[in-house]
């Protein structure tokens, strides 16, 4: 059994938090201020994406489109997307990332506002497919190896 038969990740991911600053203190790009989406595809097909962006006191922005290959794994800075607008800075928003494969999902922000750089990441949240549930014993049979997009054994 392969990885990417095991539908590693979800298609539906939340970043409930994001902030680009508006100016950052070191060498453009590697210690430019930035969001990233890391994201991992082990499907044996291309993974069609988008991100809409939302904000706290405006509408959503997006889709943002991009394609993570087959068997790899992308680091979208979100300081390089343009279209349909580019991410302003200095402004909160959150993203919700959709994919028509499963794929893993992780934000990662670097700081370097100040001299002593900072840098920060978490795992997305994987939103569950409709309808998914674990059985009312709490237990699955299948010992793990499933997500919410995968089949229940």
């Amino acid at each position: 059994m392969t990885l990417s038969t095991l539908h590693t990740g979800s298609r539906r991911w939340a970043l409930a938090e994001g902030y680009i600053p508006s100016w950052s203190n070191g060498p453009e790009p590697e210690l430019e201020s930035h969001e990233t989406c890391c994201m991992l595809n082990t499907n044996d097909e291309d993974a069609a994406v988008t991100l809409t962006l939302y904000f706290e006191d405006r509408e959503p922005v997006g889709p943002y489109q991009v394609t993570v290959p087959a068997r790899r794994s992308l680091h979208l800075r979100f300081n390089d997307l343009k279209e349909p607008e580019a991410v302003p800075r200095g402004v909160a928003f959150a993203t919700v990332i959709d994919s028509d494969r499963p794929i893993v999902v992780q934000h990662t922000r670097l700081d370097s506002r100040q001299a002593a750089n900072s840098i920060m990441t978490t795992i997305a949240h994987p939103l569950s497919a409709p309808g998914w549930a674990r059985p009312r014993s709490g237990r699955c049979r299948c010992r793990g190896v499933h997500t919410p997009d995968t089949p229940r054994a």
